[in-house]
């Protein structure tokens, strides 16, 4: 069974999910939001369209939607921190723009979620074609 068509799936969902909180990001800190704010509140927008679309389309996990729906709150909120300290590392600590550091953040803490997800969040289907 090859990786790939899921990282392909989840990739899909990341880009609509992550596409639109970027640019909401991006719109709301040019209108001088706070950026570590507004990436909390796109950060939790961005979390539930991932959550339905990784669960069915990504991960084919037809189980009970409570105990993975607080499996992924739990990913999320690891990731939020993740997000945050590169943001107060990168940002404040060290002067580089919110908008690149905000940018190459959601790249990494992609690839932790999408691993968390695959491992420990949803239940794999068995259909092959969802594999």
């Amino acid at each position: 069974m090859t990786e790939l068509p899921r990282l392909l799936r989840y990739g899909l969902v990341g880009l609509a999910s992550n596409s639109a909180g970027y640019l909401g990001y991006l719109a709301l800190t040019g209108m001088g939001l706070p950026p570590k704010l507004t990436m909390t509140a796109l950060y939790a927008i961005a979390a539930a369209i991932a959550f339905f679309g990784n669960r069915s389309f990504t991960f084919g996990d037809g189980g009970r939607i409570s105990p993975a729906a607080l499996r992924f709150i739990a990913v999320y909120a690891l990731g939020w921190v993740v997000n945050l300290s590169i943001l107060i590392l990168f940002v404040d600590h060290l002067g580089k723009p919110h908008w690149l550091v905000q940018g190459i953040a959601i790249l990494v803490v992609a690839a932790l979620l999408y691993a968390l997800q695959r491992r420990f969040v949803f239940r794999v289907s068995p259909d092959p074609r969802l594999q």
